[in-house]
């Protein structure tokens, strides 16, 4: 009898960050059983339809009977515009890590100053509104927020605590959200952290996180 497919995961990187920043996770989780892609895409110089398009395209081709997605920052805010727009009927869940769900406050800090536009380039119109609200009821949706305030968003940013230096975790919630839990962990040393991917194999395999 031959194996049952194994459920596809595709991973979307951060801004200023490339498909190799989801390396480490996209290793774990593919240990922890899922068939695993990074989606990799230019995030300061292409318009976020185009990121869109390939996403869309990416799950598409994707094998197995299930999809599952897992975004990081903007590549969680991407997720949710696409799951917005109507998605594959093959998908089941999707993982937001330090995704500003709700608008980001860094990046409207940012947009004040000339630099702080060049900086965000393209991705600029995704920060300033919450996520879609006609998203399907029927899809799992959790979330993985850090609030150990480390590294250059706490040098330059003066954000309301909890924090993970760029993100809040107040940002981090949605409505929507099956499940959310926060881990000591900062903005991008998450993306190597054990107990993250922990708990994102925790939560794409049964949909809950581990308590």
């Amino acid at each position: 009898m031959r194996d049952q497919p194994r459920d596809t995961l595709i991973l979307l990187h951060g801004l200023w960050m490339g498909g190799w920043t989801m390396a480490w996770l996209a290793h774990a989780l593919r240990e922890a059983g899922f068939e695993t892609r990074v989606l990799s895409y230019h995030s300061m110089t292409q318009a976020p339809q185009a990121h869109l398009e390939a996403l869309a395209r990416e799950v598409s081709a994707a094998p197995g009977r299930r999809v599952h997605l897992l975004g990081h920052s903007m590549g969680g805010v991407l997720v949710l515009d696409y799951l917005g727009a109507g998605a594959d009927p093959r998908l089941a869940r999707a993982l937001l890590l330090a995704t500003p769900a709700t608008g980001c406050q860094a990046a409207r800090d940012l947009e004040r100053h000339t630099w702080g536009r060049m900086l965000l380039g393209e991705s600029l119109g995704l920060w300033r509104a919450a996520a879609p609200g006609a998203i399907d009821p029927g899809l799992e949706i959790g979330a993985i927020a850090g609030d150990a305030p480390f590294g250059l968003g706490a040098l330059f940013l003066s954000l309301p605590s909890p924090n993970d230096g760029v993100v809040t975790v107040e940002e981090t919630r949605l409505p929507a959200l099956r499940d959310h839990c926060v881990l000591p962990v900062s903005h991008t040393g998450m993306l190597l952290s054990s107990e993250v991917a922990r708990q994102a194999a925790a939560f794409l395999a049964r949909g809950r996180f581990e308590r």
